[in-house]
């Protein structure tokens, strides 16, 4: 199975220090925060990792190389404005779909997350069993978003009222979810897993481990400190 990490964001809210940094390449524990993704699908066993980028671009591939220092082997997939979610994604399918492998895994650069990757094959069979177009992992509300994105109700995702959880930013997606996303196109996620909640084809988990939106410079010097401490 592949993976793709998102990293193409302009990361606004983090500036100034996006200014000449990107925002996956800003530093919390001593490492930027992609190498903590690549080090984790490594783990799982993941080797080959697509990633996008927009602002400051070169400076990822300059930083990451073809991967090989991590274990993996990076693709990367250009796109001169960012595409949002689901652009940049339709974007880089080719790459994806190369190895005739479905679903990918997909996950945001933008958070710190210490989900066990080595479970997303079973969730691969769960939602492929369904006839799924897209799983996706929940947690728990930070206060920063307090009322939560989907209902998550017996592994089954639906936009309704109850109870919400918050989306985490990692999924399995099949490639046909974004068959009408023109490549080049911007075009959000939300849209396309919302009409496809409607036909009861999103499954899903609840995780409830370390998980951290990194949206602010506070939010970074946060996860900068308990990791340091840890270490």
């Amino acid at each position: 199975m592949k993976a793709m990490i998102l990293a193409a964001g302009r990361g606004e809210r983090m500036r100034p220090l996006t200014d000449t940094c990107p925002k996956p390449l800003l530093e919390a524990g001593g490492k930027p925060l992609i190498v903590w993704h690549l080090e984790r699908l490594a783990q799982a066993g993941f080797r080959d990792i697509v990633i996008n980028h927009a602002w400051l671009g070169g400076r990822i591939e300059a930083a990451l190389g073809d991967g090989g220092a991590y274990g993996v082997r990076i693709a990367y997939s250009p796109e001169g404005e960012a595409l949002e979610t689901a652009g940049g994604i339709a974007q880089a399918l080719p790459l994806l779909e190369e190895a005739n492998e479905a679903p990918f895994l997909v996950v945001n650069g933008d958070v710190y997350c210490e989900f066990d990757y080595t479970r997303i094959a079973a969730d691969a069979r769960r939602m492929q069993d369904h006839g799924d177009a897209a799983w996706l992992v929940l947690v728990p509300n930070p206060p920063q978003h307090p009322e939560g994105d989907f209902v998550l109700r017996d592994f089954r995702v639906r936009d309704e009222s109850g109870p919400r959880l918050t989306f985490s930013g990692i999924g399995l997606y099949e490639p046909a979810l974004f068959a009408g996303i023109a490549r080049g196109g911007k075009a959000p996620l939300a849209p396309l897993l919302r009409a496809a909640m409607a036909e009861d084809k999103v499954g899903g988990e609840a995780y409830t481990g370390r998980w951290a939106d990194i949206g602010t410079p506070e939010r970074l010097a946060g996860l900068d400190a308990e990791l340091r401490k840890r270490a």
